[in-house]
Order: structure tokens, then sequence, then C-alpha cells
């Protein structure tokens, strides 16, 4: 969005600066040109950008208050930490979960507590969904779910601790919540 305000304002600061006009050689105007008044002074509005972590005084994640189960409408795998959440539009906000556990540990919690199956998105990285709630189009951004990642892998150490000497360093799987909205 702030590019969008930049080019706005160059736009407009160049629509007003008074153009050159060529004269036809040997002759000059009779009268000094004026000269040009400055340009307007815009204050762009600050960006807003909807994946940003939510505002939280201190620091980021940490003074982000942990969601709880009854905020999200699904459990949370035992020992998860709370890292971050986004906001993904529409009044919707995604939560995101680090833990040690294995892909394999967390796709049988969820299917025992959620009691389906869920489906494999994708086989690499390894990424699976449970589907939680009925998606309206006109009303969410996401559909509500739980999506599993696997972010361990030969390229890969794991998704990096973002709380400063936060343990562990990296963790091997996600946990993405999309709350059911009520």
């Amino acid at each position: 969005m702030f590019p969008v305000l930049m080019t706005l304002a160059l736009a407009v600061a160049f629509a007003q600066t008074p153009q050159v006009v060529p004269q036809p050689s040997g002759s000059r105007p009779s009268q000094p040109r004026p000269a040009p008044p400055p340009p307007p002074t815009v204050t762009p509005a600050a960006p807003q950008q909807p994946s940003s972590p939510a505002p939280a005084a201190g620091s980021p994640a940490a003074a982000e208050a942990v969601p709880t189960e009854a905020t999200l409408g699904v459990p949370v795998f035992p020992n998860a930490q709370f890292l971050a959440s986004y906001n993904a539009g529409r009044g919707q906000r995604y939560y995101i979960y680090g833990t040690t556990a294995s892909f394999v540990d967390l796709v049988n919690y969820y299917r025992t507590t959620l009691k389906q199956r869920g489906e494999l998105t994708y086989e690499v990285p390894a990424t699976h969904e449970f589907d939680v709630g009925k998606f309206d189009e006109d009303r969410m951004a996401f559909p509500p779910g739980v999506v599993i990642k696997d972010f361990q892998s030969d390229v890969s150490q794991g998704y990096p601790n973002p709380k400063p000497g936060g343990q562990p360093a990296r963790f091997p799987t996600i946990i993405q919540i999309v709350p059911v909205q009520k």
C-alpha cells in the first residue's frame, strides 16, 4: 500500500508542476516566468499490512496473549509453543504454534481429537489439513481449520524460533490454526 501512496503523491506533484513549453529558436518571452509553486506536502497514511503480527507492547510474540482452546475452537497440541498471530483479513486471525513433536505424531493427535482423517495437501514439505468449520467466502479469508507442516528436511533444520534466545532454536513442525468464526 505504501508504494501506491508514494506513486499517488508523485503523480499529484507532477500534475501541479508547470510544464516547459518549447519556444521557437531566437524568441524569448517578454516577461520572466513565475517561479513554480512548491510541491504539495503529502503525508502518506501508515501502511496496513494484512499479514503483519498482532501489535503488542514490548517484545512482539512474547507479550501477545496466548489464545485459549475456547478462543480457537480446537485443541492445541500439548507442549506446543504459541509463536504469533496474524491478521488474515476479513476479521479473521490465524495462530502459529511450534512444536518439537514429529509431523506424524501431530497428524495422529489431530485425527484422534478432531475425529476426522484430514487431508495430506502436500507431500514435500509434508502438509496436512483438517477442516473444522464451514467456509463462507463472503465473510472469510481462510477456511477454519488446523494445518500441520513439517519444517525439518535435508535442506531445513526446522522453523526458526522467533523469540530471541527461545528454546528450541528451531521447530521441526508448525501448527497453524484458523479459528471457527461464531
